[in-house]
């Protein structure tokens, strides 16, 4: 059993940083401690599909002649390095929502948020239509 574990070393770190991202997201208030929280469960879908793309005793896919030779699956690093690029800018744009929404609100704690809202939803007394918007 500790023998398993221990030649799957990767695939545990995976389980640990999807854990720590979920909890993250799940347990804080500040949309910061969300974001970062998301990057972190990003990474450890990273780090699962490079895992997977290797091959025990594969080389570099480059072809040599030798029809024997094993070689490593590209795939899963290419679309990672494509997903890391959206990843990134996803975060960007998740920081720039954080600072409009403090911006509109004030703040970046979610509880703080939800009621500033809850007031804006409230009934306001209607004015007289002669009178001017102030």
């Amino acid at each position: 059993m500790i023998e398993q574990l221990a030649g799957s070393w990767n695939h545990i770190i995976v389980v640990i940083l999807m854990m720590i991202g979920l909890f993250l997201v799940i347990a804080r208030t500040n949309l910061i401690k969300k974001l970062v929280g998301l990057s972190v469960f990003q990474t450890s879908v990273f780090i699962f599909y490079i895992s997977l793309g290797k091959v025990a005793g594969g080389t570099a896919p480059i072809l040599d002649g030798n029809p024997d030779t094993l070689y490593s699956n590209p795939l899963p690093h290419v679309l990672i390095l494509t997903a890391i690029v959206v990843g990134v800018a996803t975060t960007a744009l998740g920081l720039a929502l954080i600072l409009r929404i403090n911006e509109a609100f004030g703040s970046i704690e979610e509880d703080e948020i939800i009621e500033a809202k809850a007031r804006e939803s409230l009934p306001r007394p209607k004015r007289p239509t002669g009178e001017a918007a102030e």
